[in-house]
């Protein structure tokens, strides 16, 4: 009677701690990148700040990616656009994911503007002075003139 008592206890408190597991073991790139894509359009109250990277004082675009992919994935990334556009693996536009790196001509120079895909065709970025986090449609005719290209970079889950 007690070794069927014990192992009724057991098997609760295996049950109890199963309930408690924070994620699956094994949890795909793609679940970490839509993760980090929710959590960037949840700063979409953060102001724009030039040469900002805190959600307290405001975001450039280079500072919000870099703070999205620090806060998200413990991911250091460099903190200019330019510099951003030389990591990971090149991408056509048909094969961005969530959690991609989108860059834009904005300033006559190239890769002067980075955001994140979040996907449907939109990614989420700090545009300029006087507004904040912005989700927006690349196809809108702006967005789509002055498309540079796409990374991802690698995490592991």
């Amino acid at each position: 009677m007690k070794i069927l008592l014990i192992i009724l206890a057991l098997l609760h408190c295996s049950a109890a701690l199963a309930e408690q597991a924070p994620e699956p073991v094994g949890a795909s790139q793609n679940d970490v990148m839509n993760d980090l894509a929710i959590y960037a359009m949840s700063l979409s109250d953060t102001p724009y700040q030039y040469g900002g990277n805190t959600s307290a004082d405001g975001f450039d675009c280079s500072g919000f990616v870099r703070y999205v992919f620090s806060n998200a994935l413990s991911l250091q990334l460099p903190r200019t656009s330019h510099e951003m556009s030389r990591i990971g693996a090149h991408l056509e536009p048909d094969q961005l994911r969530p959690g991609d790196l989108v860059f834009y001509n904005t300033r006559k120079q190239r890769y002067s503007h980075v955001g994140i895909y979040v996907g449907d065709d939109r990614f989420v970025h700090a545009s300029s002075s006087g507004k904040s986090i912005a989700l927006v449609n690349m196809q809108d005719t702006y967005w789509r003139t002055r498309y540079n290209g796409a990374r991802r970079v690698s995490v592991n889950p």
